[in-house]
């Protein structure tokens, strides 16, 4: 914002920057597009201007066979996830289906009426006769765990976008703070998965009257009702618009672990947290070709078929390398593995939408599968999950999440989940993540409960394990990296993570592995000095 005096009063612009221009708008043009009312402040009115989508538009028989059940079932009310995606190019929004939020754990359900004093007075009423007090009771916290555990289940370019509710126009209108604390729960929970995510949509299935209403709300510090906001919602042909793109990504993170006093205390999530936020930012900045061919434009695809896209990265310093040479690094944290991802893109989108989606798919999947390890080891910590020998150290009795990593941890190789991918909607998938221990059947059980699938739609034999196993593996020294096979025998199998569990000593082991490291340096000298020689000879010969 910039104030310059005319006339004896202030002038005051404002500058609005986009990622490839901006432009310049005065306070009177806001003024005539409505954003600007009386008594709010200049730092509002800026809010208001960040994109929001004109209109949303649903897969017809998805979300007619949503109204169906929900008209023939005798329930008052009911929550459940948007899934979709929002596009900031065409301003629109896309709704794919609508996910009903399970009971609780308690079989309670996310969703009920509550009744007044004076309704529980009078004689019991139809869902269609509401009473005028009647609101909703949302169980804001585990409709918040349902989003983020479907969000892990997404793929590129589909998301949770907001959240539906089904209920009468009466017991909407007196339960907004509700519905909004629903969709900040749920946007806070999942916004490590989708740092982005600025905006979420409200659907209100209406049975009394029917109808769809559909609001947009910019997500900030507070939701209050006033950001709400109505938009234009029709039903459509969606689902068969989309275009598939796909992309076999390879990785390998190197990441120091520094002795005790060398540096501050790294937990095991920390650290691989840390490397991701990096490895994003790098991963932005990559090329990427589509079908053998490098992507030059923006414009939309016009080719039918499955698409491959290719990403390419620059020659770039390795700044990990030089750190793992410091004299207070005692070992590396090794991470390596493929990605098997895939983007939908509606074919209006241009193909950088595609390659973005590429992109954050790739960094959630590896997000998800840390949150994943974390979560199995906070809800059954065993002894037996982290190896046989419980005296060998005391990584036994740790949270994997909360175990640092310093020159006091053994070597060990820990197990990442799989993701597989599961038939949805109209040739569309949905992942999940395999651990090493768990079968199809698991996979089949959390896409019916999640995902409200039916049973004798989930094929397991259509179930596509498209990854190699990846893996994690935190090495005592920089040899144990480059020479796996010497410390391969070494290791043991336990549940998800394999470790050392010999006795050896380790002084022994520390020298050994220094006697080994210094290999390299005497052979340098020796070509040193037979350089030195030849060279004399030949001054000699001359």
């Amino acid at each position: 914002m910039r104030e310059t005096p005319v006339n004896g009063s202030t002038k005051r612009t404002f500058f609005i920057f986009f990622p490839n221009n901006y432009s310049i708008l005065k306070r009177n043009d806001l003024s005539k597009t409505g954003f600007v009312n009386s008594g709010i402040s200049e730092r509002y009115n800026l809010w208001l201007l960040q994109i929001m989508v004109k209109a949303v538009v649903g897969e017809d028989t998805r979300l007619t066979s949503v109204e169906d059940r929900l008209s023939h079932s005798a329930i008052p009310a009911e929550v459940g996830l948007v899934i979709g995606k929002l596009s900031s190019v065409l301003d629109r929004g896309f709704v794919f289906d609508l996910i009903p939020t399970p009971s609780n754990d308690d079989g309670e359900p996310a969703c009920a009426v509550l009744e007044t004093k004076d309704d529980k007075r009078k004689p019991s009423k139809s869902k269609s006769q509401s009473s005028e007090s009647s609101s909703l009771s949302i169980d804001s916290d585990w409709v918040a765990e349902h989003a983020r555990q479907v969000s892990r289940m997404l793929l590129g370019g589909m998301k949770v976008v907001g959240i539906y509710v089904w209920a009468s126009d009466i017991a909407f209108k007196n339960s907004t703070m509700i519905l909004c604390q629903a969709m900040k729960a749920v946007s806070d929970a999942i916004r490590h998965l989708d740092p982005s995510l600025n905006e979420a949509l409200l659907i209100h299935i209406c049975y009394s009257p029917r109808r769809w209403n559909c609001r947009t709300c910019l997500l900030s510090s507070s939701i209050t009702s006033s950001n709400l906001r109505p938009c234009d919602f029709k039903l459509g042909k969606v689902l068969s618009s989309l275009q598939r793109f796909r992309c076999s990504y390879n990785f390998s993170f190197r990441l120091p672990i520094y002795g005790e006093g060398g540096s501050s205390a790294q937990t095991f999530t920390d650290t691989i947290r840390k490397e991701l936020a990096i490895h994003a930012k790098e991963l932005n900045s990559a090329n990427a070709m589509i079908d053998g061919d490098l992507v030059h434009n923006d414009e939309p695809c016009n080719t039918d078929g499955e698409h491959e896209i290719e990403l390419l990265f620059p020659f770039m310093k390795d700044t990990r390398a030089e750190a793992s040479t410091a004299k207070n690094v005692t070992g590396i944290l090794l991470f390596t593995g493929s990605v098997f991802s895939y983007a939908y893109l509606n074919v209006k989108e241009p193909v950088s939408q595609a390659i973005a989606d590429i992109k954050a798919d790739i960094i959630r999947s590896l997000q998800s599968r840390l949150d994943i390890i974390c979560d199995e080891s906070e809800q059954d910590l065993n002894p037996t999950d982290v190896g046989d020998n419980e005296n060998a150290d005391g990584m036994s009795k740790i949270l994997i999440s909360k175990l640092i990593l310093n020159s006091s941890i053994k070597a060990c190789h820990l197990r990442l989940p799989r993701r597989v991918l599961v038939p949805w909607l109209s040739g569309m998938f949905i992942c999940d993540y395999l651990q090493p221990f768990e079968s199809l059947e698991v996979v089949k059980e959390r896409c019916i409960e999640l995902m409200s699938m039916e049973h004798s739609s989930i094929d397991e034999s259509k179930i596509s394990e498209v990854e190699t196993e990846t893996s994690l593996l935190i090495a005592e020294s920089m040899w144990d990296v480059i020479s796996p096979a010497t410390s391969a025998s070494s290791f043991c199998l336990g549940g998800n993570v394999e470790r050392t569990t010999d006795g050896e000593d380790e002084t022994k082991r520390t020298s050994n592995a220094s006697t080994a490291s210094n290999v390299p340096i005497l052979v340098g000298i020796f070509v040193l000095l037979l350089s030195i020689v030849l060279g004399f000879m030949l001054y000699q010969s001359d």
